[in-house]
């Protein structure tokens, strides 16, 4: 897997996901939309600490500095 999240990129993705448990935690949210924002941040954490995003491949984003992917 080749890097395609920049720092940037990452840090607004863990930002969501802090945003979406707080939503989840404190009950602002609930039932299935509860579930599904919970996913979508166990998507994004996921893939922040990989620093892969598959969607990304697909549509042919790079976040990623030329910098970051010379320390591989």
């Amino acid at each position: 897997m080749k890097k395609n999240m920049g720092k940037t990129d990452k840090l607004i993705r863990l930002f969501v996901v802090i945003g979406f448990a707080l939503l989840s935690y404190f009950k602002v949210v609930n039932g299935v939309l509860s579930y599904v924002l919970l996913g979508v941040a166990s998507i994004f954490l996921l893939t922040s600490f990989l620093n892969f995003c598959p969607l990304y491949t697909l549509i042919g984003v790079n976040t990623c500095s030329v910098d970051e992917q010379s320390k591989e």
